[in-house]
């Protein structure tokens, strides 16, 4: 078992400074309960030095079982701008609760243009990145926050996640190098324009924190099989506009390597069966995302063309501070 780490969703009636702290105004939200490793007791301490105003961006649709729990780890933000793709579902009511928050209504195009859409619209210079499904332990917001009051810190950070599948941490299986550039100040940083799966640019190499971001990735495994559906896709489309090309290679090889990459050389075998299960659901999307583009030439042979998903093709977006681009693609 490794180290405990604390949960930003559960304050324990035991804690005894919970009657010091001050009462909320908002009105509770039944949230599902998380893995019995993770606990919180005790109030959040910021450093003592001043540091620059943060803006915090969240992109959302239909994530009324996280929304909350992810925008109170975030309550110590100045602002955090909800980007969400009209739900039909409670996210938004529930976002609106929170006193520090914006909801923004934007068609999505995909994740790096949500964010990049967001991030001109920030009321700060730094801002930091946050999925539904993750969350900002005190931990973090503490180290987040001397970051941030550093005189000579860097303007781009990388921030480890603990991601959790159906209530478990995964330590192997490729996520334990994960890290993603998540802080940023937004005149040194940009997503380039991809439609799924899209690295953060920075133009100087960034530091990676200590302490790590929780990453619910999975709570609903048919709800998962089914993203990675849209994530195929997606990707396929990509791949699609990049001219990229699919023949029995890329159908047969790629996801057999993805397995072996993952489950073996990665070491998923330790994670046992949730470990096998992990990779062989990233083998299969693999598999269908390849699969789907040699459909789509195939298809192109004799004159079918792929219902493409919208992409974002307003220069604006993918645009860097400074620069200027027209509205046209």
């Amino acid at each position: 078992m490794g180290a405990v780490l604390p949960d930003p969703r559960i304050r324990p009636s035991s804690c005894p400074s919970d009657r010091d702290r001050p009462r909320r105004r908002l009105e509770p939200v039944q949230e599902r309960p998380l893995p019995g490793e993770l606990r919180r007791c005790g109030p959040i301490r910021a450093p003592a030095a001043a540091r620059p105003l943060l803006s915090a961006v969240v992109t959302t649709f239909n994530e009324a079982d996280n929304i909350a729990a992810c925008l109170e780890s975030l309550a110590w933000c100045e602002e955090v701008l909800v980007v969400d793709s009209f739900s039909t579902d409670d996210t938004v009511p529930i976002a609106r609760r929170f006193r520090n928050a914006k909801v923004l209504m934007r068609p999505y195009f995909g994740a790096a243009s949500q964010k990049n859409w967001a991030m001109d619209r920030a009321a700060h210079d730094w801002v930091l990145f946050v999925d539904a499904d993750e969350r900002v332990t005190p931990e973090l917001r503490t180290e987040i926050e001397h970051a941030l009051a550093s005189p000579n810190g860097t303007r781009a950070h990388a921030i480890r996640r603990s991601t959790f599948f159906l209530g478990r941490m995964i330590r192997y299986s490729g996520w334990q190098h994960d890290r993603v550039v998540r802080l940023v100040r937004r005149d040194a940083a940009r997503y380039p324009n991809r439609r799924v799966h899209a690295d953060m640019i920075t133009v100087e190499p960034a530091r990676v924190l200590r302490q790590p971001m929780l990453h619910f990735m999975v709570d609903d495994l048919s709800e998962y099989a089914r993203r990675l559906q849209r994530y195929a896709m997606w990707g396929a489309a990509q791949m699609w506009r990049d001219g990229r090309r699919a023949g029995a290679y890329e159908v047969l090889a790629r996801p057999l390597w993805r397995f072996i990459r993952t489950y073996v050389v990665q070491g998923g075998f330790r994670d046992r069966l949730p470990g096998l299960v992990l990779c062989l659901l990233h083998a299969y999307s693999a598999f269908l995302k390849w699969s789907i583009l040699w459909s789509w030439r195939d298809d192109a042979t004799r004159g079918i063309q792929p219902n493409l998903p919208a992409f974002d093709n307003d220069r604006r977006t993918w645009t860097w501070p400074g620069e200027t681009a027209s509205s046209e693609p």
